[in-house]
């Protein structure tokens, strides 16, 4: 793969004084992906983490051809918790990705909180799920916040602090035991992270190398999450033409 030089002007067809050999056959790969925008960086980011350290050509959509070579791929951490399948957030975000706004070259990467593991954990008579709209299930009695049941025994909540807060109302104690769900609280410091957050209404909060969107976020609400969070110089030398 080589890189021309051309003469200065303005004319239609110009000589050309030298070139740049980009690559060498070597170092060289070709990929024909006919459902991917050559011109979208995360696209094409995912296309660098699967050659890396190669240069790769890629014939893409309406046979588009580009390259990229030393890009730098940027991990987003998604943190959502399920039921409801598959992550809401998770798809909020590849949609964002796919958009051609997001001027990054991220990788998502999912860390799902399934919050059906976390009946294993439960040692009480009675386990109590935040909504019947997720469909959970236990191996014991189980019970469901939104319903506002009679409690006969002792539960165990398996929630966000919102769900913790709502029992509190409902029942005027605190649950017996509380298992935490909250995105929130799943976050690794120093990663950044996007996760859906009760607290906000709309648009989208950052602290540090977080970014909190509403619950009931909306594509372009993600998206201007996403470049707040990698906002600054980019880290990649060699981009989509």
């Amino acid at each position: 793969m080589v890189e021309l030089r051309k003469h200065p002007g303005s004319g239609l067809f110009r000589d050309l004084d030298g070139y740049e050999i980009v690559s060498l056959p070597e170092d060289t790969v070709f990929e024909e992906i006919p459902d991917l925008d050559v011109l979208n960086l995360p696209a094409m980011a995912e296309v660098q983490a699967r050659h890396p350290g190669k240069a790769v050509v890629v014939r893409g959509m309406f046979s588009h051809i580009s390259y990229v070579k030393d890009l730098e791929p940027q991990r987003l951490v998604v943190v959502d918790n399920v039921p409801p399948s598959p992550s809401k957030l998770g798809v909020l975000v590849r949609r964002a990705l796919a958009s051609g706004f997001v001027e990054h070259p991220i990788i998502p990467e999912d860390r799902i909180i399934d919050m059906a593991d976390r009946v294993s954990e439960v040692s009480t008579p009675i386990v109590m799920f935040p909504c019947r709209v997720s469909h959970l299930t236990a191996d014991r009695p189980f019970l469901f916040l939104d319903d506002a049941p009679e409690v006969d025994g002792e539960v165990t909540l398996i929630g966000c602090h919102l769900s913790r807060r709502i029992y509190r109302e409902l029942y005027g104690s605190d649950v017996p035991v509380f298992i935490n769900v909250c995105p929130a609280d799943y976050v690794v410091p120093g990663e950044r992270t996007i996760v859906k957050c009760c607290k906000v209404k709309q648009g989208h909060e950052r602290d540090g190398d977080v970014v909190r969107v509403p619950w009931g976020a909306t594509v372009p609400e993600v998206v201007e999450a996403i470049n707040d969070l990698f906002s600054g110089p980019s880290e990649r030398a060699r981009v989509p033409c």
